[in-house]
């Protein structure tokens, strides 16, 4: 097996104040590197978390036959705020309320420049919370993005996915356990079985169960295949699972004093080549979201990934042809 250069580490922030009020006491962010930074620095793939995700359930798309190659990239990943590794809710007194994409990226660039002294990155790359996040890099910071591979993501928050979100939300919130500040008493087991049960119905299309792939010797029956959902979030804490949600809920590259509001202006600031990777079947990211968001880009392209597996077909951990997809994707753009 190929080996690279990899490292990881947490970088102390200090008390962080955020855009919506309030601060992250004694912030920190985690962070993991694969290969070998360049001399002139000109070689850095930045790659944020997703939803409830965290660097090391993320990295199997780094490596030689990947995602994204080590041997030519300096892949820096980076921990979200609220997944419960970099600075989160459960772990931290008087979490805010809301903590956003942009207080993520804008933490993500002093880590940067304060770890590695990295002014320019040569792609930011990102799936779902993390795709928001790349386009907030390419909005925010237009003079050191070169390219972004936003994967079903979008600018804005769409309200078809903000009624998902907040479905789920209130499951969460309607808990016994819950306290009603964002906190719970104890893990709401029976509320994030139920969290995981209809997540499942969201995370992969109408395509993927009528192909019956879904079902497997592990999972013969729908049941089963529910039950692996059940307990899918069994290790992840409550309060942050409920934290990232508001943060995608809220996701908007123009919500912030940088553009008041306005999206079309959002986008037209980003100078850096776009390339907008929506899955053909994705509930959440809708590929009409990206062909909005499309004429008003200067350089960019839309690539949707022909796949049945809903949302999960940017994540493709199990899934080899769209895997392939993505990395031919990669290799087009920053070759």
């Amino acid at each position: 097996m190929t080996e690279w250069p990899k490292s990881s580490g947490r970088h102390a922030l200090g008390d962080l104040p955020v855009l919506k009020g309030g601060t992250i006491a004694g912030a920190t962010l985690a962070w993991r590197t694969h290969g070998t930074l360049s001399p002139a620095r000109d070689n850095v793939v930045l790659y944020p978390t997703s939803y409830g995700a965290t660097t090391a359930e993320l990295e199997w798309l780094v490596g030689p036959s990947g995602v994204l190659d080590p041997s030519r990239w300096f892949v820096v990943q980076v921990d979200m705020f609220g997944n419960g590794v970099s600075s989160s809710p459960a772990e931290t007194p008087d979490y805010p309320a809301l903590v956003t994409a942009y207080d993520n990226v804008h933490a993500q660039r002093r880590l940067l420049r304060e770890i590695f002294g990295i002014e320019r990155l040569r792609a930011v790359y990102g799936w779902s919370m993390g795709a928001q996040q790349a386009y907030h890099w390419a909005a925010l910071f237009p003079e050191a993005v070169e390219a972004a591979f936003v994967v079903c993501g979008s600018a804005r928050t769409a309200v078809h996915n903000q009624v998902f979100l907040r479905a789920q939300m209130a499951i969460l919130e309607a808990a016994p356990e819950y306290r009603g500040d964002g906190s719970f008493s104890d893990q709401p087991v029976a509320a994030l079985r139920a969290f995981g049960r209809n997540y499942a119905g969201w995370a992969m299309s109408q395509d993927f169960y009528r192909a019956g792939l879904h079902l497997s010797p592990a999972t013969p029956d729908i049941e089963s295949y529910l039950q692996t959902w059940e307990r899918r979030y069994d290790a992840k804490r409550a309060a942050n699972l409920l934290a990232q949600m508001r943060c995608w809920n809220a996701g908007d590259i123009s919500d912030n004093p940088v553009f008041g509001g306005d999206l079309t202006a959002a986008l037209g600031a980003i100078t850096a080549r776009v390339m907008l990777v929506p899955g053909a079947t994705d509930l959440y990211f809708r590929v009409a979201d990206n062909e909005a968001e499309l004429p008003h880009l200067r350089s960019a392209a839309l690539r949707p990934i022909p796949s049945i597996w809903g949302h999960r077909a940017g994540n493709p951990a199990d899934n080899p042809e769209d895997t392939a997809f993505l990395r031919r994707c990669v290799e087009e753009w920053l070759d």
